[in-house]
């Protein structure tokens, strides 16, 4: 095959002399299984289980119980192999390089027959020397080894103490070890998704050649000047200089919609280089800040730098460029104890709102630009404005990060680590720095990402016990624990990133969690930092089960997608909520048993003779209750924004877990895989709302709140009806003067008893009717109409049958 070369022409007097040539290996390859009996094409970026199943030698990995029969794909050691021209004469190129943008994970890499690398991190680009092995024509191959057979080893090989946990419930139906292995954490399994641990090349892989010099990095950083007030933009670009002679040239930088065209000198010495460029932007020009979606807008700049060197060489490189200012703030607060924990985004305190973010898939070739427009436009259409990407996952495609800086979506960004203790021996610690440097000049430059975290409740696992390790070895953990978060991973992205908070872990104490030798006996402090909270057995229409915290970045319950989705994996002998599908697409422990619990408190258990019936309903019960719970729980933490009870309150951000499903199983998701949307997610365009009146009770004593993200004060009155469940007619309402809420506060609205409100309500019973409520102004609706119950669903009297007819005229054009 002859490849395409991309290339950077340069002028050399009244010709063009080629100075950096980049060769694409994308496209077709080969691969082969471990004893050679499956031989086939792949295609790269892809990975293996992809290929099998474009071949049809598999069937949907999704499909049943097939994550159970295709286990062997993982247990095997595939090859990639490729076979390419090159018209270019490498021999006269300085330096070749061959470099893998992401490879997936543990293999030995050879050029026609002589090993030139290996690798053992999906996380890190990779950039192997093949400056004297590279031909006119070669055979690449990519020799992996099972990831599963990999991380057993490892672990087997460290005998000096335990690192936990081995194996993941057997409910979960996974492997074991995924702690010593740098690769997506949840493709060993998860208690949302099942096991499937890849192997290929899953992102881009290229040749690139070069005589004087290539341009490795290109990094920016708009910094504010608190005391000029004032903008600058840090520039740094990072350069494989191979020349022996020092390399001259200018590096130009435009930003036309802010005036801006500046010359620099720059020399280059051989090595590593890194050249770094100041642009002072000038007071007088005014500069959009970027805002996150609710408090304005997303503006970007467009700026090209350009680099002219010696003999013509020339690298252009055009971005956007978003301002924007972060804060963590972590302060006193008056009658509390313990310190805030929220974030100032351009000197505005902001509420995040928003949900955790999962691999959108098993297989990352399938996660494809629509797929992610998709997802993340449904994340603003909920009125959301922010999305921690979590820990076991990976760090998401370039693409990802674009579409959250054009949208307007905050992202709290985990390091890939989860749930789970990790060993600190060199070889590993030296592939976690490689990572991430890597990930940091990847991703610093985009405005989205608001902060970094170290991982997913590892500093829980530790200090809370999860996984019962002997006393004697607890400061051998936190050894192991203060060496990988902080004194590597906290330094490195310090080193590299000024410009936005690192927190060690989540949940976490923050300053108090520093101040006590960075992990806290009880990492759940109310008072401080973040947490995670679940509760399945306690009421979640109860207001008093959650916890009145500075921030909740994980809460949240389960449901199942909707039939429709469902039916696509299954069979009808599936259909049942205790078949065997059931039952193995569940991977909490008794998961569908807490749903059922939490249904049966306030609704009625399906009941009907038509098993596919029943079925149907339940399914769509477990999504009402989930859609309640979730509901019940955000409004309760929107309310407690601006209050202190009992020392407790000033929560400043609400993440439930989670957003999006990695296959078609019962998970905490709000939208089901492939993107439709559960009625939770429906639920969070209202409860997300920029102004939301929250109802609840209190010992007969209804109280209403209003909770404002607003920029402004907003004067308007609040208007309360009871209807009853007969009719949904009008029974009684009363509205209240007018009043101002001031902005970016929660505030107390109005209380009455419950008797004495119904008291005015002819014929009206606790059973019979419902209360509905909302703000406005001069008539104008300006939030959502919201609703309390005053019963348990199940009890309430004079409901009828729904009768509901939906028209799909049209839809099919949608690809619907």
């Amino acid at each position: 095959m002859l490849l395409r070369l991309l290339l950077l022409l340069a002028p050399c007097g009244a010709g063009f002399a080629t100075k950096v040539v980049s060769i694409s290996l994308r496209g077709n390859w080969k691969i082969h299984s471990g004893n050679g009996s499956l031989q086939l094409p792949a295609a790269v970026p892809g990975c293996v289980h992809s290929a099998l199943f474009n071949k049809r030698i598999i069937k949907d990995p999704y499909y049943r119980f097939n994550n159970l029969d295709y286990r062997w794909i993982a247990l095997d050691n595939w090859t990639y192999i490729k076979k390419f021209k090159l018209h270019s004469d490498m021999s006269t190129w300085s330096k070749v390089n061959l470099v893998f943008e992401g490879i997936d994970t543990v293999a030995v890499v050879l050029l026609n027959s002589v090993p030139i690398g290996k690798t053992d991190n999906m996380f890190r680009r990779y950039s192997f020397d093949i400056t004297h092995t590279v031909k006119a024509v070669n055979i690449i191959e990519v020799r992996f080894q099972s990831p599963v057979v990999y991380a057993n080893q490892r672990s087997e090989r460290h005998t000096a103490y335990w690192v936990p946990p081995n194996c993941p419930p057997p409910v979960q139906d996974g492997e074991c070890h995924v702690n010593f292995i740098r690769k997506m954490q949840c493709s060993f399994g998860w208690d949302w998704g099942p096991s499937f641990p890849t192997q290929g090349i899953w992102k881009d892989v290229r040749i690139e050649a070069y005589n004087v010099c290539h341009l490795n990095y290109f990094m920016f950083t708009p910094i504010y000047d608190n005391y000029m007030k004032t903008w600058n933009l840090k520039i740094e670009s990072s350069f494989d200089v191979v020349s022996s002679k020092l390399v001259s040239g200018e590096a130009i930088v435009a930003i036309p919609e802010l005036n801006i065209q500046q010359t620099n000198n720059i020399e280059l010495q051989h090595g590593e280089r890194t050249v770094e460029l100041f642009v002072k932007i000038d007071k007088a020009i005014i500069v959009e800040t970027w805002w996150p979606h609710g408090h304005g807008n997303q503006t970007g700049y467009n700026m090209s730098v350009i680099f002219e060197l010696d003999g013509g060489l020339r690298f252009e490189k055009s971005a956007k460029v978003y301002f924007r200012t972060v804060e963590l703030v972590e302060e006193p607060i008056q009658n509390s104890p313990g310190l805030s924990f929220y974030f100032k985004i351009n000197g505005l305190p902001i509420f995040l709102k928003g949900s955790n973010w999962i691999p959108a898939d098993s297989f990352q070739d399938r996660v494809t630009s629509a797929m992610l427009r998709l997802l993340l436009q449904s994340v603003v259409d909920a009125n959301m404005n922010a999305l921690r990407v979590w820990g076991g996952g990976v760090y998401e495609q370039d693409e990802f990060y674009e579409l959250c800086d054009e949208l307007g979506i905050m992202i709290w960004q985990d390091f890939m680590f989860a749930c789970a203790l990790y060993p600190t021996d060199k070889d590993f610690m030296d592939s976690v720095r490689e990572e991430v440097t890597h990930q940091v000049r990847r991703l610093k430059s985009h405005p989205s990402i608001i902060t970094w975290s170290g991982n997913n409740e590892n500093e829980a696992a530790l200090m809370m016990g999860w996984y019962d390790t002997k006393p004697g070895y607890l400061q051998t953990y936190i050894k192991d624990y203060v060496t990988l978060y902080v004194k590597n991973i906290r330094t490195i992205v310090l080193e590299g990133d000024q410009t936005r908070p690192f927190i060690t872990s989540s949940p976490t104490n923050g300053a108090k969690t520093i101040a006590e030798g960075w992990l806290s006996p009880n990492p759940y402090d109310l008072n401080y930092g973040d947490v995670h909270f679940y509760d399945y057995v306690s009421d979640c229409w109860n207001w008093r089960t959650f916890p009145k915290a500075r921030f909740v970045s994980e809460y949240g319950y389960q449901s199942w997608p909707s039939f429709s989705t469902l039916e696509k994996v299954s069979s009808e002998e599936d259909w049942s909520y205790r078949s065997s599908f059931a039952l193995h697409r569940q991977h909490l422990i008794n998961g569908n048993n807490e749903m059922l619990h939490q249904i049966e408190l306030h609704f009625k258990l399906p009941n009907s003779t038509d098993q596919l019936r029943r079925f149907k309903d339940t399914l769509y019960l477990t999504q009402v209750m989930q859609a309640q719970c979730v509901k019940t729980e955000t409004e309760f933490y929107r309310r407690s924004r601006s209050e202190i009870v009992n020392g407790k309150g000033h929560t400043m951000g609400a993440l439930y877990w989670q957003l999006n499903d990695i296959w078609q199983a019962p998970s905490w998701s709000s939208l089901e895989y492939g993107g439709k949307w559960k009625m939770l997610h429906y639920f969070a365009r209202h409860f997300f709302a920029p102004l939301l009146p929250v109802g609840f009770e209190d010992k007969d004593m209804l109280f209403i709140y209003g909770a404002s993200d607003l920029h402004s004060d907003q004067q308007m009155m609040l208007t309360v009806r009871v209807h009853t469940w007969s009719s949904l007619q009008l029974v009684c309402s009363e509205s209240t003067n007018p009043f101002v809420i001031k902005a970016g506060e929660s505030v107390l609205l109005y209380t009455k008893p419950v008797p004495e409100l119904l008291k005015g309500c002819p014929g009206c019973t606790r059973q019979s009717c419902v209360v509905s409520f909302y703000l406005s102004t001069d008539g104008e609706l300006l939030s959502p109409i919201n609703y309390h119950f005053l019963s348990s669903l199940k009890n309430a009297k004079g409901l009828h049958k729904a009768n509901i007819t939906v028209s799909t005229s049209g839809l099919e054009l949608l690809g619907l």
